[in-house]
Formats: C-alpha cells, structure tokens, sequence
C-alpha cells in the first residue's frame, strides 16, 4: 500500500506526521471518475500517453482508504491559504518504492484541487484562457519526466503547485509568479532609486520550455500582457519591479552567443543584482538537452546554445545562475488590449 512506501522513508514519515498534526480545515476532494478523468486530463495537456496509466491508477488510489486519506489531507493543506504568496503546499517527490502510483499521486492532487483553483480564477476574474494556458503546464512537466524517464510522473511537483495555488500566470511566452523580492535584489532595486525593497512584491519570471523562441518582440507582448493583468486581477498589490533568477542570466553566454541572439537580447533586459558563486551546470544541461545527467562530452553541437553550453563545460568551465532585475513601467492606460490571449 501506498503510505506503508512513504512511512518507510525517514524523510517521508516526518512529512506524513507533519501533515497529520496540522489543524486544517477539511475541504472537499473528489476525483473524477473513471469515464470523465479523461477530459480533465486532456484539458491540462497531459499527454496521451499517459491518461491510460492514470485512470487505472485512480481506481487503485480509490480502492486504497489510507491513500484517499492522504488525498484529502494534502487538497485541504494545498487549497488552504489559496492565492497567499509562499502558502502554498509542497510536496516532496516519493520514492521508486511507491511504484505507480506514488509516481502519479501528486497528478491526483492537483486534479482533486481543480475546482477549487477555477474557482479562486473567477473571483479573481481571471480570464479562461489564461487559466486554462496557465494550468496546462501540469501536461507539458509530465512530457518532460516521460521524455526523461519513460514513465508517467512529476519530476519537480512542487513547481506545479504555484500554478495550482494562484501564483503563477502563464501570459504570452513568459511565466510570471507574484513573489517578494528577496534581501540583495531589493537592496539592489532599492539602492537604484526604486520605490521598493527587501520583501515588497515582484513578479519573477520563468521562461517554460515548449514555448516557440525567446524573441524580443515575444517578451515585450508577454510584459505589456503583465502589467495590465496584474494591474487589473491584483489591483491591491503593487509591482515595480520583475526578477529573473536563471543560468540564462549568466554573463558568460556572452561569450558565446551573438550579440543579437535572443538569449543575450533577454540578458540585457537586466541589472544584475549579485553574482552567483556556486556553479550550477546540471540547470544549464537540463535545459538545452532535456536531461541534466548527459555526460558532458556526449552533448550535441546542433545549435549555437548547444554548442556554447557543452565547449564551455568541455574546456572545463561552469555554469552559475544570474540574478538580474528591471523596474517595470506602469500598466498600460484603460483601452488597451487586455490580457486575454
């Protein structure tokens, strides 16, 4: 059974008995059943590889009450303080011991906490689409743990939960999570004459696979589309200011790649806030090759980013993560196209 796996692990009976002493508010947790699980996989761009494998796995979870359980516990932990930034749920990955179905759980949470996100979207008024684009991001993690491993899962579920949780907004080619800015950016923001600080609201951005190029003119329609809805969907929250955190920040890549490149035209968007000093070239590897665990002398040479990326490693150099910030001008006056595509 499912929770025999997990009290197994030190690491996993804490979480279990963390999870269970928490006072939280029960909320209600239904998976859909066997003939409508399809279309709300789908929905999320699960792939259909997949969609199978999880509907037989939703019978084994139903039929398991501990597991249902522990459903319920993780959709009323996660749906608790929905929308609140950094409240969110995160879980950890379970071990290959849990087979399966430990492998698709956290899918089930999510699907289980569905109806609550759409519902904290139409308070909200968020527009369905962006909904819709925002949450399929579950589908497009699942290809990736499927293109790596072969199997139907999650690699890194507590990603997934900021899109589940009201925090982050897939708007045009850019990802935006309402976040706080942390110590050296603020102070960074700050001492450059900027109205904020350490703690106030920012919007991070994250670049999602999948998405076509990183062009200027993709950026610049993803940041107009931004302002305006978070202007007009978070009206009580104030942003002045986007952070990036990313090996793609690296000032090394310019180096490399030309100077109008898409990925050096990104950098330049950005202030760096502090240079990183811990290397980080797995980040790097995951996201040009698709896996982090790619012998560096194996790595294609089929793109200029590809072949930065590898000769770089290969002369024995590192890759570190930029932390880079821009102020963000005003939303756009009341007329203009809204956040809708």
């Amino acid at each position: 059974m499912l929770l025999e796996s997990l009290r197994a692990e030190e690491r996993l009976a804490e979480w279990l008995r963390d999870l269970e002493s928490e006072a939280v508010p029960r909320v209600e947790a239904v998976l859909p059943d066997a003939v409508a699980l399809p279309d709300v996989l789908l929905d999320l761009s699960v792939p259909h590889e997949c969609v199978n494998e999880l509907v037989a796995q939703r019978e084994r979870l139903a039929a398991d009450p501990e597991a249902m359980t522990l459903l319920r516990r993780c959709v009323s932990r996660f749906v608790r303080d929905m929308g609140e930034i950094g409240k969110g749920w995160e879980p950890p990955a379970f071990p290959e011991s849990t087979g399966p179905l430990g492998r698709s759980f956290h899918v089930f949470v999510f699907v289980a906490a569905l109806p609550h996100v759409r519902a904290y979207h139409r308070d909200r008024g968020i527009p369905e689409a962006v909904s819709r684009r925002s949450l399929a991001d579950l589908g497009r993690h699942m290809a990736v743990h499927r293109r790596r491993l072969g199997t139907c899962g999650l690699l890194v579920p507590w990603w997934l939960t900021l899109h589940f949780h009201g925090e982050l907004y897939q708007l045009g080619r850019l990802q935006f999570q309402r976040a706080r800015l942390g110590g050296r950016t603020g102070r960074a923001a700050a001492a450059a004459g900027l109205d904020t600080g350490p703690g106030d609201p920012c919007l991070s951005l994250h670049i999602a696979d999948f998405r076509g190029p990183l062009s200027p003119r993709a950026c610049d329609q993803s940041l107009d589309l931004a302002r305006e809805f978070f202007a007009r969907h978070y009206p009580d929250e104030r942003y002045r200011v986007a952070v990036c955190h990313s090996w793609l920040l690296d000032p090394q890549l310019k180096r490399y790649l030309s100077a109008d490149s898409n990925i050096v035209r990104f950098q330049e968007r950005f202030q760096l806030a502090y240079e990183e000093t811990k290397a980080d070239d797995k980040s790097a590897v995951g996201f040009v090759f698709g896996d982090p665990e790619l012998p560096v002398e194996e790595l294609p040479r089929r793109s200029s980013v590809e072949r930065a990326v590898g000769e770089h490693l290969r002369a024995g150099g590192h890759w570190y993560g930029g932390h880079g910030w821009f102020a963000l001008p005003p939303a756009a006056p009341p007329g203009s196209p809204a956040a809708t595509t």
